[in-house]
C-alpha cells in the first residue's frame, strides 16, 4: 500500500476568508464541493489543505485526509490492527472509495482512494 498524498482538514465556518487568506501564500482553490474547500500548491500540487463545514455523508468532521493507493487493503489493516472504524468503507458520489478511522491520538482519519 502506498500513500499519494496527506491533507489536513480544517473545520471552518469562514471558507471564503480561508481561501483569501491562504490564497496570500500561493494556495489556489483545486476542488470545491460546496461543504469543502481543497486549495492547493501550483508548484507543488501534492501540498494541499481542505476546509469544510461538515462532512456530508459522515457523522463527524475528520483532521487529515490520506490517499493511499489500495483503500480495500487499508481498511484490511485497519479492521484487524482492532482500531476504530469511525465512518465505513463506502464509495461516495464525488467518487472516492473511504473510510474513517481513529488514531492513537484521539484524531479522525479520511482514509481514501480515487475511483
Amino acid at each position: 500500500m502506498a500513500i499519494r498524498r496527506v491533507v489536513p482538514n480544517v473545520q471552518s465556518e469562514v471558507v471564503q476568508e480561508s481561501r483569501e487568506f491562504y490564497g496570500l501564500l500561493g494556495f489556489e482553490e483545486v476542488m470545491n464541493h460546496g461543504w469543502i474547500m481543497t486549495l492547493g500548491s501550483p508548484s507543488s500540487p501534492a501540498a494541499q489543505v481542505s476546509f469544510m463545514a461538515s462532512d456530508k455523508t459522515a457523522p463527524v468532521t475528520p483532521d487529515m485526509s490520506i490517499e493511499v493507493d489500495d483503500v480495500d487493503a487499508a481498511y484490511e489493516v485497519m479492521q484487524a490492527s482492532g482500531a476504530e472504524i469511525v465512518h465505513p468503507l463506502q464509495d461516495e458520489e464525488w467518487g472516492v472509495r473511504r473510510f474513517f478511522v481513529r488514531d492513537p491520538n484521539g484524531r479522525v482519519v479520511n482514509v481514501l482512494g480515487h475511483r
